[in-house]
């Protein structure tokens, strides 16, 4: 599997989509090096504290250990605390991202609309047929611009809010089988969801 600075780029259908797409990662590979220690920080107990999402992760691995087993890309793995916690889970999983900071999880929020099918396309062409994809995102239908990050470094990325049942389409769409959705802090200021989908063969 390639890093996801590939990924994204190879999906560009014109020279101007990738220019566009340059820009963008180039703002994300940069806002994210400037808070690299601080969301480390963050995320080293983030964890800790997320029941639900342990579930969802503890679920995830029994349906990779059932497919089989194989290598699990935590694609925008950030400082690695999916990618680790997988592991005491036995899950022979690696990490892939844009930065430099030490599973889909939470990393597709930060790209645009008009690119998510080709990147769900590209998870699609790695695994094997009724091989598990596990994708956390914000919920909601508006995008913004964070201005200033973990820290309170500056930050220049949008963050992209979705309806599961829009990611479930694209989903669908590129050749998955959506098997459950699990939403998370329905009380909270940014709720979340899980989706669980197998590739279709």
């Amino acid at each position: 599997m390639t890093d996801t600075g590939t990924l994204l780029e190879d999906g560009g259908t014109s020279g101007s989509r990738s220019r566009r797409a340059d820009g963008w990662l180039a703002d994300i590979r940069i806002s994210y090096d400037r808070v690299a220690d601080s969301y480390s920080d963050y995320t080293r107990v983030a964890l800790a504290g997320e029941p639900y999402l342990l579930a969802a992760l503890a679920l995830f691995a029994d349906l990779v250990h059932a497919a089989g087993g194989g290598p699990v890309a935590d694609v925008g793995c950030g400082p690695g605390h999916v990618t680790a916690h997988l592991h005491k889970l036995g899950v022979d999983a690696f990490g892939v991202d844009l930065i430099t900071a030490p599973l889909a999880f939470w990393s597709l929020i930060h790209i645009p609309d008009d690119e998510i099918p080709a990147v769900l396309g590209h998870f699609r062409r790695v695994l094997r047929p009724d091989e598990p994809l596990l994708l956390g995102f914000h919920v909601g239908d508006e995008s913004r611009l964070k201005t200033e990050g973990y820290g309170g470094h500056p930050m220049k990325v949008y963050v992209h809010r979705r309806q599961p049942d829009r990611m479930a389409t694209w989903l669908r769409d590129v050749g998955f089988t959506v098997k459950a959705q699990m939403l998370l802090g329905l009380d909270e200021r940014f709720p979340g969801a899980v989706l669980f989908a197998h590739r279709r063969p």
